[in-house]
């Protein structure tokens, strides 16, 4: 998260991914071997964290879960210009705020919520808008997307609270229970709906995708470091991709892209 002043960015944009974990300094050693990483020490007031850093653009952040066993998984922070009214409008949508909204010094006002099926996200209120056509660089976020039973009543739910308008993709097969979210025309965020091959042992939750170069030998150093592959290297309409875990067991997606 930096620091940098400048107007916020629009509510509803996707601004960071954050990752809590058991063991810190092995997971810095996995992501920096996997995606080339480099770290800085985090905001104090978020304890044992570290900002993840790529060609010099800050991708992500790394934190130390404290106490015991949690299911480990990445988090999307959603940008607002004013957290303390979006955490209302998520308790009235059905959702329901699990930490904050807290002031963060130098970082901004910060919250974790659920939505109604119980998918966590971050809520960030901060930070300055990029400036440009931002591109990732390779290591970085590409796409977030929902995995849910169901998209039509969460893709409501997260209309209501950030404004999105939901539709159906026009890239995938009639009939795919897929819907992407959209701020004033520009796609922002995914829903996949996967009925009952929804992870028992998880259930609802974001995925995040990184951007990689190549996705077979990305799959080939998460499984070398330690880590699983779950499904692909496949094709679709937006890049060849592989969904893996850590070794935590932290699910995210690699992404070679193509046009969105």
């Amino acid at each position: 998260m930096t620091t940098e002043a400048a107007s916020p960015p629009a509510s509803g944009t996707h601004r960071w991914v954050s990752l809590m974990v058991h063991d810190l300094a092995a997971s810095q050693a996995f992501y920096r071997e996997l995606f080339g990483w480099e770290f800085e020490e985090g905001p104090p007031q978020l304890g044992p964290y570290v900002q993840a850093v790529k060609d010099g653009v800050p991708v992500a952040g790394l934190g130390e879960i404290e106490g015991g066993p949690r299911v480990v998984a990445w988090l999307p922070y959603i940008a607002t210009r004013d957290a303390d009214a979006t955490a209302a409008a998520v308790r009235e949508s059905g959702g329901t705020m699990a930490v904050g909204p807290l002031e963060v010094e130098g970082v901004g006002r910060l919250a974790i919520a659920a939505d109604l099926s119980g998918a966590a996200f971050g809520l960030w209120q901060g930070g300055p808008r990029r400036r440009g056509s931002f591109r990732p660089p390779s290591g970085a976020p590409e796409w977030n997307e929902l995995i849910t039973a169901e998209s039509s009543a969460v893709a409501k739910f997260y209309s209501v609270v950030f404004g999105y308008e939901a539709g159906p993709e026009p890239a995938l097969p009639e009939g795919s229970d897929y819907l992407t979210l959209t701020l004033a025309g520009r796609p922002v965020a995914g829903i996949r709906g996967v009925g009952a091959s929804l992870p028992h042992d998880r259930g609802p939750h974001w995925l995040t995708y990184f951007k990689v170069p190549d996705v077979a030998e990305a799959v080939e150093r998460v499984t070398a470091l330690g880590g699983r592959r779950l499904s692909g290297p496949e094709e679709s309409p937006f890049g060849l991709w592989a969904q893996v875990t850590d070794p935590e067991g932290a699910p995210f997606a690699v992404i070679r892209p193509g046009r969105r």
